[in-house]
C-alpha cells in the first residue's frame, strides 16, 4: 500500500498560440460590450458616472455570460482523451 513518491511522467502539451489567446479574446469582447453599455448611458442621460457604473456592470455580466456560454460547450475527441488519462491509478489495465 505504499506509493511511488516520484510522479508519473507525461508528455508535456503545449498549447498553440490561438489556443494561449482565447482567454484574452473572450476578455475583449466583454469589454467591447462593456464599453457599449457605458457610452450608451452616457449618450442618452449625460451623466459620466452613471455611464461609468454601467460600463463596468456591463463588462462583469458579459464575462460572466461569455464563461457560461464557454462552459456549456461540448469538449472536443481530442479533450476527451485528455481528460481520461488524467487520473489514471498506476497499474490499473481497466480504468475506464
Amino acid at each position: 500500500m505504499t506509493q511511488n513518491p516520484e510522479p508519473a511522467t507525461h508528455d508535456s502539451v503545449t498549447p498553440s498560440r490561438r489556443d494561449r489567446l482565447r482567454p484574452l479574446e473572450l476578455v475583449g469582447f466583454a469589454a467591447v460590450l462593456g464599453v457599449f453599455a457605458g457610452l450608451v448611458v452616457l449618450l442618452t442621460t449625460r451623466d459620466l458616472l452613471l455611464g461609468v457604473i454601467f460600463l463596468g456592470v456591463g463588462f462583469v455580466v458579459s464575462a460572466v455570460m461569455v464563461a457560461l456560454v464557454g462552459l456549456g460547450g461540448k469538449p472536443s475527441a481530442e479533450d476527451l482523451v485528455a481528460r481520461k488519462d488524467l487520473h489514471r491509478p498506476d497499474g490499473d489495465a481497466n480504468w475506464h
